[in-house]
């Protein structure tokens, strides 16, 4: 099949939503389904340079919506080339640009939300979300109506996203998410991050990677921190990641408040080898957000056979807790510092029984030749039947 991926921008800064969907694209391709990519950036922009393949920059776009009138054309001309089309995302042009330019062609689309109808979302911008329902009747819920399928990463991520408007119609379909096998060479990895930090050596370290955001949880992991700090003085925490500057400020200060500022280190965005060498160097991996659709760097993590503390929160919670790949609390500061005691509870028989089975759990359910095996399956099944 020839398949055509619509992402509002390739900028890794903006989420993991770029990674998986590159990822999906790699795995595709290497069972033979070719495809491109079609974003909303400028074709001038950093991000559409440095990205690893072949992207058709429609922008340069207006607002948060990221509107632009190249998009619709383009689609309209060049749709028909494809057997099928994948919106990544909701609220920004490419959906409803999808709906105009597709609906009622032999072209047929799909959808992720990637967690975007999250509840959470609705009751923490409760304004957001009345602006989102005066434009929910005529975009979005069209959109997700009249697309072959829309297409959940997990069961929790299906049934959350009934509950954020009461308008709601869609071919819901539970497909899967993941990521591709890391590089090889764990120890090389390790040894550039250490070379990179070379203060890090020697320690247990806790890490956070992802974006520095209010969603994730990141000021309770740093309560938490504090909280379970004095009894383990060898234990550094890892806040890796991009984010809003004043919340990382502030942060950061909280940190110094706390007397912790010499055991929190804020390396910022990591990519490459320094980023799976953070994976490799770490004891385990922390993430307890208030929302998370999937959480991407969860199953990097599992994927470097490193245990997961997450909260019931990231949607693929059940998964990990069923597996025995890591340790699942409540999103609050008590349940966050549930999860540190019980990690630093655990003997090193224990971990290492943990280890394993986050490797054989990434194994058996994420790894991203699966997830492009059932999309395809999805595609072939809920695609319409040729014209005659």
């Amino acid at each position: 099949m020839r398949l055509l991926h619509l992402v509002p921008s390739v900028d890794p800064q903006g989420g993991g939503v770029i990674e998986g969907v590159r990822r999906v694209q790699e795995a595709l391709a290497a069972q033979g389904h070719t495809g491109d990519l079609v974003s909303l950036d400028d074709p001038n922009a950093p991000c559409v340079a440095a990205h690893p393949g072949p992207v058709v920059a429609t922008g340069p776009s207006s607002g948060g919506y990221m509107y632009n009138e190249r998009l619709l054309p383009w689609l309209k001309a060049h749709a028909g080339e494809y057997d099928a089309v994948i919106v990544n995302g909701l609220w920004q042009y490419t959906g409803f640009a999808a709906w105009r330019a597709l609906h009622g062609t032999k072209t047929p689309y799909f959808v992720y939300s990637h967690g975007m109808l999250d509840p959470w979302f609705k009751r923490q911008y409760p304004l957001k979300h009345l602006k989102k329902w005066a434009y929910w009747p005529w975009g979005e819920y069209r959109v997700l109506r009249d697309a072959a399928a829309v297409v959940f990463t997990c069961e929790e991520e299906r049934l959350l996203a009934r509950q954020s408007f009461w308008l709601y119609k869609a071919r819901e379909v539970v497909g899967s998410y993941g990521t591709s096998t890391p590089p090889d060479d764990a120890q090389r990895q390790a040894d550039a991050y250490f070379a990179a930090f070379p203060a890090l050596r020697g320690k247990r370290l806790l890490l956070f990677l992802g974006r520095i955001h209010e969603k994730k949880g990141c000021d309770l992991l740093i309560e938490a921190f504090a909280r379970v700090a004095a009894q383990s003085p060898d234990v550094h925490l890892v806040m890796a990641g991009p984010g809003d500057e004043s919340l990382t400020r502030q942060l950061q200060a909280r940190a110094q408040t706390l007397g912790l500022a010499d055991r929190i280190s804020w390396p910022g965005m990591l990519s490459g080898d320094l980023k799976w060498g953070a994976f490799r160097a770490c004891e385990v991996f922390c993430l307890p957000s208030h929302q998370e659709n999937f959480g991407i760097a969860v199953v990097e993590a599992m994927a470097c056979s490193r245990p997961v503390l997450i909260s019931d929160k990231v949607n693929i919670w059940r998964e990990i807790a069923e597996d025995q790949a890591g340790f699942v609390e409540s999103d609050t500061l008590e349940g966050t510092v549930a999860l540190l005691q019980r990690w630093l509870a655990a003997t090193p028989a224990q971990l290492t029984t943990m280890r394993e089975a986050a490797l054989h759990s990434f194994e058996q359910r994420f790894r991203m030749e699966q997830v492009a095996e059932k999309l395809v399956e999805i595609i072939r099944t809920h695609s319409p039947p040729p014209r005659a």
